[in-house]
């Protein structure tokens, strides 16, 4: 009896090989920065894009390298923002196609991801602008279901022309106003924030935290009370935050929601210490602003 074939599994070489047999009309951009550890398995599961480009902030390993070798265009730009790296492949890459789906090198594309971007672009209408997705977290072997609080939806689906990313913090504001109707796909991608390990993970949030402080000086977060009722979940999430920032034990109570009111303590450990991490990094956060405060007012460290 013949055994029923299986579809290869994005990011492993025989689901590559199998994609580039049909190439589907859509540019990929990839942004990177030292992810000789990620880029490969990204880029296989981008292989049945047309086009695929990185946009590396002078990577210091192989990272290009490896991601010419899976047959992808490399371009350079020093990171600004994850904002302005897409915004400025959008307008200086030379992209092939009007549809561009944006990745970061952390993340994988799935085959239900797959098949439901070509089912909906083949017959796509005139006013669609973008397309938002969500993203399923991995660490320690599962996924952050609970804590991370999925779905969150990320716009990363974009006809060039009629959309724009824009800055929110360290990263993006998650669905920002475009020029035409935003739609949902509904199949998640992957994405491994610790697949570089958890001191790599420090760092780089080390990083973001001292961005977020000094935005916060600069910018005071405004919220209102009818914005944390609102139908649109983005809109609850960036009210939510800003007034937690107004709020004395930032980082305990950004431990208790995720642990506590997201259900953080049904992954076991993987919850617990994703909590305990993003509690850190929002206690750095408000103890850089300490800091920040005080170098303005010319007191003592």
């Amino acid at each position: 009896m013949r055994r029923a074939a299986t579809t290869p599994a994005p990011g492993t070489v025989q689901y590559e090989r199998q994609a580039r047999l049909r190439p589907f009309p859509l540019s990929a951009v990839v942004i990177a920065r030292n992810e000789a550890a990620n880029i490969e398995r990204c880029l296989r599961s981008l292989a049945w894009c047309d086009e695929r480009v990185v946009v590396d902030d002078y990577s210091t390993d192989d990272t290009a390298d490896r991601a010419r070798g899976q047959g992808a265009r490399v371009v350079q730009r020093r990171f600004d923002s994850f904002a302005g790296q897409r915004n400025w492949a959008l307008d200086h890459a030379d992209l092939r196609h009007a549809w561009i789906l944006m990745l970061d090198a952390d993340e994988v594309m799935t085959e239900g991801l797959r098949a439901e971007i070509e089912q909906r672009l083949s017959a796509v209408a005139d006013d669609v602008a973008a397309y938002r997705l969500c993203r399923k977290t991995m660490f320690l072997g599962g996924w952050l279901k609970h804590s991370d609080g999925f779905p969150v939806w990320i716009m990363r689906l974009v006809r060039r022309g009629k959309a724009r990313f824009r800055s929110l913090g360290h990263g993006e504001e998650p669905v920002p106003q475009v020029d035409g109707r935003v739609e949902t796909l509904r199949a998640p991608a992957l994405h491994y924030p610790f697949s570089r390990g958890i001191s790599d993970w420090v760092e780089r949030h080390n990083r973001y935290a001292s961005r977020e402080a000094l935005l916060e000086t600069e910018n005071e977060s405004r919220w209102q009370l009818g914005e944390l009722f609102d139908r649109d979940r983005a809109t609850r999430r960036r009210s939510l935050r800003a007034l937690s920032r107004r709020l004395p034990g930032r980082p305990f109570l950004r431990f208790a929601y995720q642990f506590f009111f997201r259900g953080g303590f049904l992954e076991g450990r993987s919850g617990l210490a994703f909590s305990l991490l993003m509690a850190w990094y929002e206690g750095l956060i408000v103890v850089k602003r300490w800091e920040l405060d005080r170098v303005q007012q010319g007191q003592e460290l």
